[in-house]
């Protein structure tokens, strides 16, 4: 993990391998960002000239290297795009702050250390580029040969070793307190990324629930590991129907943290399908390979407890990962088949590939016996919600739309993109079956929304819950852009922490 420390020295008699400023695009080409003074004056103050002569626009994103100007101890300059020049008055935003950051950290791999002079003008500003270098210099590569040498093995570079950061206060508490912060998250959000991008044959749910065992010791969480013997003893029909197809048994895994100072308790669930075939309806050619992705909000949530503990929030957080292989075989759940759920309701499967919320409904109700404040899920869980939202935004549903509303603003505050989505009550109707008290399946059009009306039947009277569906943003499959890799992304972590560190503050209503 990329270390980050914070300095109030000169840019010019720091040691590195690099120094990163940041560039804006202003009206009439780049423009050299606060943070930068110390660089463009050892340029003669023609640092934007000499950046727009290489090509550099200040586009967010784009990154510049150059030969750093005499007197200077680092032998590079990398400069950053930022994007449009804010208006008079105004500074950048966090999130550009983290994009940016990131964008440096990822193209300065095989560098040791590298100082970062980006426009910051508080605490805040240098936490948000702290945390994106520590997203942005995330590589996973346990796989591959030089990898399990400690390097990058596509270029054969190691990640960016060091971060200091510029502007930071070291002895100031509200600094200090910023990087710890990040480094909490960051560290536990890329623990998160590693485990989406694990090859399912290496991350059963018996692997999953290993993992988190291992994590309650180091950080002295409480949990229980309910396995298939347990979970036939206790009625999950759900999660037995969906894991039914598979030699790997499911588990559900309960995580919990709680400050002796709590007075509020929020509890997560999250789907943890470790490998998603689409069952006996199965998944066409063309839509298998990524399906290792399928336990991203099991992932997200065991990120956040796990992230809330290191932070000593003042706030009880129980994590509920619901862990499945959906997978056809003889022993498979079949289209047409009734499973009696945890909550005692009945299930009619129509589709075994609409098997994300047969998981999310057990684990649901068993967060509901215990009354928390809230109940937040987070899924992967429909395609529906890609056609409406694209690849970067994930969807949020509630049976309150204030807790809906703190949510959106919670996820822009932390840099993630978000949109509120209705649960429109005549989709139910949809879901009525002959057989059984509900279908898993209802109709085609707004399907995504159809999901959370079905999620919603599973949580206990009166309880405030909101279904957080990630489906686009949780692995990418195009190129790195900012702080985001390719692959497993790590949605929805920083929104759950924040929304635990409001929770601790009794600010979440």
């Amino acid at each position: 993990m990329t270390a980050l420390t914070l300095s109030t020295a000169a840019a010019a008699g720091l040691s590195a391998d690099a120094i990163v400023v940041g560039v804006a695009k202003g009206a009439e080409g780049p423009v050299v960002a606060p943070g930068a003074e110390a660089v463009d004056q050892a340029y003669d103050d023609t640092l934007a000239a000499v950046l727009e002569t290489l090509g550099a626009s200040g586009a967010e994103g784009e990154v510049t290297k150059l030969p750093a100007p005499a007197g200077f101890k680092t032998p590079v300059v990398v400069a950053v795009g930022l994007g449009a020049e804010p208006e008079q008055g105004e500074s950048f935003t966090a999130e550009a702050l983290r994009r940016a950051a990131g964008s440096a950290a990822r193209a300065l791999a095989g560098s040791e250390k590298a100082v970062f002079a980006l426009p910051v003008t508080d605490a805040d500003d240098t936490g948000a580029v702290g945390e994106g270098a520590l997203l942005g210099a995330y590589s996973f590569d346990a796989y591959k040969e030089n990898g399990r040498n400690g390097k990058n093995a596509k270029n054969g570079k190691a990640p960016l070793a060091e971060v200091v950061l510029l502007g930071g206060k070291p002895r100031e508490a509200a600094y200090k307190a910023a990087v710890e912060r990040v480094t909490a998250v960051a560290e536990e959000l890329n623990r998160a990324r590693d485990l989406i991008n694990t090859p399912p044959n290496d991350l059963t749910p018996a692997d999953f629930a290993a993992v988190a065992r291992t994590a309650a010791e180091e950080h002295g969480l409480t949990v229980q590991v309910l396995d298939e013997k347990a979970l036939a003893e206790g009625g999950y029909g759900g999660i037995l129907g969906v894991g039914a197809g598979s030699a790997a048994a499911p588990r559900l895994v309960k995580l919990s943290y709680a400050h002796p100072e709590a007075d509020k308790h929020l509890a997560l669930v999250g789907k943890g399908i470790t490998y998603d075939s689409g069952g006996i309806s199965l998944k066409p050619a063309g839509h298998n390979e990524t399906m290792k992705c399928d336990m991203s909000g099991a992932a997200a949530v065991f990120a956040a407890v796990v992230a809330a503990a290191r932070l000593g929030l003042k706030v009880k957080v129980t994590g509920w990962l619901a862990l499945a292989e959906n997978m056809p075989s003889g022993s498979a759940t079949r289209p047409g088949d009734v499973l009696r759920m945890y909550s005692g309701k009945t299930v009619e499967v129509l589709n075994t590939d609409a098997e994300g919320r047969l998981v999310l409904a057990d684990a649901l109700w068993a967060a509901s016996e215990e009354e928390p404040d809230a109940i937040v899920d987070v899924a992967t869980l429909t395609g529906a919600m890609m056609l409406a939202l694209g690849s970067r935004t994930f969807g949020i549903m509630a049976n309150d739309d204030a807790f809906r509303t703190a949510i959106h603003e919670a996820a822009a505050e932390v840099g993630e993109e978000t949109w509120p989505m209705p649960l429109p009550e005549h989709l139910r109707k949809g879901m009525e079956s002959p057989t059984a008290d509900i279908a898993n399946m209802g109709e085609r059009m707004g399907g995504g929304l159809v999901a959370g009306l079905f999620l919603k039947e599973f949580v206990g009277e009166g309880i405030t819950w909101a279904h957080l569906d990630i489906a686009g943003p949780a692995f990418n499959e195009q190129a790195p852009f900012g702080y985001t890799p390719k692959g497993g992304t790590g949605s929805a972590v920083r929104t759950l922490v924040r929304l635990a560190e409001l929770a601790a503050a009794g600010d979440l209503g």
